[in-house]
């Protein structure tokens, strides 16, 4: 596929400026202050950046979009003006983006299906512990913080139908049983199969309303919107701030019944499981050998942790390192090109897990299960994975979820899987209220 950019026309010199809010003057979840068209969205458990507007954008695509994209950041910043009385995460000029999951992902369904893009936004307001603030973004010149403040209630969607997305049910688990058959085959060790699910509304998407529901009832998660991409990740690809780099590996999934003394009996089993262990291991090696030529020290911890989500359960493991002196110019993006596709997205070994999702899958995932995020001018930032996400075209909005398949895979239970971690995204659309 070839490369496409939007290049700069000279050099854009932006200028950004971040000045600090009084807290007590917003005392509102920072969804509730996004506009109906053209929001941006990274928040968790109350804090995060909304944004809104555009300073600058790059669509690109290809085999190069993270090198092109890394680049064009490079220059945007270098050529930038920062006058930042915050100085946090986040404050100062901050770029938001999301990636196709390959360089041919989304080739059919247009740029809202499948092209990467880099936003640059002209409003940014932040959230962290007890400091908020807000960013504003022009070219040139100065400009004044505008006044922030909640913005009308969203149309909460009425009348979904759900459907088929690419496959049925009963076909993704045949495929499945493909994937097992070529694992024990020895062809490869482990695959990340995925599959959509197709919701039509009466109405065009206002965005805003899953959002807020996503936000408030899976605060643990990184919930996210850019570019017509939403949802609400429980996996960080990886964080760097001021040279440590930390990324949360998710593999091996239970779901939840509601009964607390059952979940826990529920949550023991995961944690010895075989089955779960083997596929959490591949991803957790992969994302540790991606980042070992950036590091200078790595904590990998021994076992996995469960993390206890309302729906499901994970294993999950946070890996940490510090980066080297060779490669302290390195960003947040950079380091997410290099781990993406992890093993927990893609498989093991990732050649052979591509290529094999490549045959069979029978997808086009888009941006699904790949990097989302934000990055700042320093090259700090925080990039997801997109997972318990949808994207969305006027009044239609596509789902996806993907299951790791190891040879003890049981297709009926991986469909069964699937069908919890398209829950979030589902309860959203069809939620009452908007919280």
């Amino acid at each position: 596929m070839t490369d496409t950019v939007v290049p700069l026309q000279g050099p854009l010199r932006l200028v950004a400026q971040t000045v600090p809010l009084d807290p007590s003057s917003l005392d509102v979840p920072l969804t509730h202050l996004l506009p109906a068209e053209g929001g941006l969205a990274w928040v968790r458990d109350g804090d995060g950046l909304v944004a809104w507007g555009e300073a600058a954008r790059l669509e690109t695509s290809g085999d190069g979009r993270f090198r092109e994209a890394s680049a064009w950041w490079r220059e945007i910043s270098a050529h930038a003006v920062v006058r930042d009385k915050v100085e946090v995460a986040g404050t100062g000029l901050v770029a938001f983006g999301s990636f196709a999951f390959t360089s041919s992902s989304g080739a059919t369904r247009g740029r809202a299906g499948g092209s990467s893009v880099l936003v640059v936004p002209s409003v940014i307001v932040g959230r962290r512990g007890g400091t908020t603030w807000v960013t504003t973004i022009r070219e040139s010149a100065l400009a004044p913080a505008p006044p922030v403040r909640p913005t009308d209630d969203p149309v909460v969607p009425q009348d979904v139908a759900f459907a088929d997305g690419s496959t049925s049910g009963a076909r993704w688990e045949s495929i499945v049983s493909e994937a097992v058959r070529r694992i024990e085959a020895g062809d490869l060790d482990k695959v990340v199969l995925a599959r959509d699910l197709v919701a039509e509304l009466s109405a065009p998407l206002d965005v805003r309303a899953p959002l807020r529901r996503l936000a408030a009832t899976y605060p643990n998660c990184w919930t996210f919107h850019v570019d017509r991409l939403f949802g609400a990740t429980p996996e960080m690809l990886v964080r760097r701030e001021r040279g440590l780099v930390t990324s949360r590996v998710l593999a091996g999934t239970i779901r939840r019944t509601g009964d607390d003394s059952r979940d826990l009996a529920l949550a023991g089993s995961l944690a010895r499981s075989s089955k779960d262990l083997e596929e959490h291991e591949y991803a957790v090696r992969s994302v540790a050998d991606a980042l070992e030529p950036y590091c200078s020290s790595m904590n990998v911890p021994e076992a996995p942790f469960v993390l206890h989500l309302p729906n499901v359960m994970h294993l999950a493991t946070d890996v940490a390192g510090v980066v080297d002196a060779e490669h302290e110019s390195a960003s947040a993006l950079d380091l997410a090109a290099a781990l993406h596709p992890s093993a927990a997205v893609g498989g093991t070994p990732r050649a052979e897990a591509l290529a094999l999702i490549d045959e069979i899958e029978e997808l086009d995932r888009g941006r699904y299960a790949a990097p989302v995020g934000w990055i700042d001018a320093a090259g700090d930032g925080e990039w997801g994975i997109a997972l318990r996400s949808a994207e969305y075209e006027g009044a239609r909005v596509r789902l996806f979820a993907g299951c790791g398949i190891v040879a003890d895979s049981d297709p009926e239970a991986e469909l069964a899987e699937s069908q919890a971690k398209l829950v979030p995204v589902r309860d959203a659309l069809t939620a009452t209220d908007d919280r």
